[in-house]
């Protein structure tokens, strides 16, 4: 077993990873810095792959958008970077629609238009209130929220100031905090209004009973106030990977494929026992003797690392503060964006007018629950040509639909795996099975990523009938290609997570970054931000540990 000290250990090669990582080596270039990433690539829960023969597109299988309005940390950050990086490598964005009014909303087995809940409210095959109807199911929400909270919709405020309101309000005579989102919102709005939400509104866990304090704001900055969102030409994961190439070409240490198995504190360092899987059956084994450690991990990887690791099992009530949250992304190739069939005739001074779907997203309580029409690098719609869609991206129990169609989740970490491969996979003449000696074996060939997370032919059967359904075609478009990414797979656990009911985020989410003072070990992600599921969190979070070491936010 190979033995070595250095004077910083960063477990976990995602955003908030790498991005302590750069920042501490650049302030401090003597260091010995390494960062350790259990899978073979850099990014965590982002993931940008290419789909096969279709050169002007990026599939986000992970994270795909920012908010920079209500984001300042990732919209300052990509700033820094882009004066950094060379012209070739620069972060270029385009203005991300989601919902366009000619889409589809495809509920209860009727037809709508995104535009029909409030020019046609009579369709929506909802029993609403005569107050509830001809509000879109975001603006139920929202008016829901301003009567927990008088004032907080107004959109002169921060997102600062409305995490104060939601922090210091109550409700029925108890703190918000102590209360469950869900259980506050049927106190206000009927049932079907609150399904409405759920349905339409494409998400099931965003409205579950997690903390109200911490889910009126959050829910305000992603849905309420006139959100408007950017993505990446070249994909998300351009952020991490800058971050990581920069940190490299410091004479960072950066080692993939290095599994951490345990934590320990001895005679004033940290143990950190690893191992390095690179699909064969031989396993290099070493450890890591750290002056100061910093765990870069979501609660899941926390838990799975606990019980091998005394320091973590004594927060334990701390890293038990939030609650995983699944999410399932689906992507699906053609030769043609035929979803511009599904255009409808308007009238306008007499005339038909065809307006097609070709951009945004369709919804519906089918288990697909969004589709996403993918636009190219540009931030163009696809009209002619091949074409992409996210097929599906849901969360919650909509996840569990396609567990009867995929390998058994959390199977492949525990076999040094990137992902499990499926019995059946969807294969094309174009892209062959993977050989089974690279199954266990981390891919880093940015050609192979697609067939990494090869979708099984199952699946792909059944997101092709529930898409015609949705979008009322007779037929099913035949796919070209198909690639798929469960977030609730270890050791992520979950694509986010949720303040439990009950906690003090705003006090909780300082004490884990360094839980106990006498230590130098710190804790950072998304998890325990306040803006969970964002990459926007895991900068917040990371500063947070940055400060520890002297070092102020970018």
């Amino acid at each position: 077993m190979k033995n070595e000290e250095v004077d910083i250990a960063i477990v976990g090669g995602g955003v908030s990873g790498v991005y302590c990582a750069w920042r501490l080596k650049k302030a401090h270039p003597t260091l010995k810095i390494v960062v350790l990433e259990g899978s073979g690539g850099v990014g965590g829960r982002l993931l940008s792959v290419r789909p096969p023969g279709i050169n002007n597109m990026v599939a986000e299988l992970g994270g795909m958008r920012i908010l920079p309005a209500v984001q300042p940390l990732v919209a300052r950050l990509i700033d820094q970077l882009n004066r950094l990086l060379p012209k070739a490598r620069k972060i270029a964005m385009y203005d991300f629609p989601v919902d366009e009014p000619q889409n589809l909303a495809y509920l209860r087995g009727e037809y709508l238009r995104l535009a029909d809940f409030t020019t046609s409210p009579d369709k929506v095959p909802y029993h609403l209130n005569w107050l509830e109807r001809g509000q879109t199911p975001g603006g139920l929400i929202v008016a829901a929220i301003e009567q927990l909270v008088p004032g907080i919709t107004d959109p002169n405020l921060t997102s600062e100031e409305r995490q104060q309101m939601a922090q210091a309000a109550t409700f029925a005579g108890r703190p918000l905090h102590e209360q469950g989102f869900w259980n506050v919102l049927l106190r206000i709005i009927s049932p079907e209004a609150f399904q409405l939400g759920v349905d339409a509104g494409g998400y099931s866990s965003t409205l579950s009973n997690w903390n109200a304090a911490d889910a009126i704001p959050w829910f305000l900055a992603d849905f309420g106030v006139t959100p408007k969102y950017r993505a990446f030409c070249e994909g998300f994961q351009q952020v991490p990977l800058a971050l990581a190439d920069l940190f490299e070409q410091a004479k960072g240490d950066l080692r993939m494929a290095h599994k951490v198995r345990g934590v320990s504190w001895h005679d004033g360092a940290y143990d950190l026992p690893w191992v390095s899987h690179d699909g064969t059956p031989q396993q290099q084994e070493g450890q890591l003797r750290a002056k100061k450690v910093i765990l870069a991990m979501p609660r899941r990887a926390l838990d799975l690392l606990a019980p091998s690791s005394p320091p973590l099992q004594a927060c334990q009530a701390l890293i038990a503060s939030v609650t995983p949250r699944p999410l399932f992304k689906l992507f699906t190739t053609y030769t043609s964006p035929w979803w511009r069939n599904a255009g409808y005739t308007s009238r306008e001074d007499g005339q038909s007018t065809y307006v097609p779907v070709e951009q945004g997203r369709t919804v519906t309580d089918l288990p697909v629950r969004q589709t996403y029409y993918w636009p190219t690098i540009e931030g163009k719609a696809a009209t002619t040509g091949p074409a992409m869609l996210m097929a599906s991206y849901d969360d919650g129990n909509s996840v569990g639909y396609w567990d009867g169609l995929r390998p058994r989740r959390r199977q492949a970490w525990q076999q040094g795996q990137v992902v499990a491969q499926p019995e059946v996979p969807f294969v094309t003449a174009t892209v062959a099975p993977m050989a089974a000696s690279a199954k266990a074996a981390p891919v880093t060939d940015p050609e192979r990523q697609w067939e990494t997370y090869q979708a099984s032919a199952d699946m792909v059967a059944e997101v092709a009938r529930q898409l015609s359904i949705m979008h009322n075609l007779p037929y099913s478009p035949e796919v070209q290609q198909a690639a798929f990414r469960d977030w609730g797979d270890d050791p992520f656990g979950g694509g986010w997570n949720s303040w439990n009911i009950g906690v003090k985020s705003w006090e909780v989410k300082h004490q884990i970054v360094q839980p106990n003072s006498a230590q130098p070990l710190y804790i950072c992600g998304e998890a325990y931000s306040d803006a969970q599921g964002w990459v926007e969190g895991a900068l917040q979070t990371a500063d947070y540990v940055l400060a520890k070491f002297g070092l102020d936010a970018l």
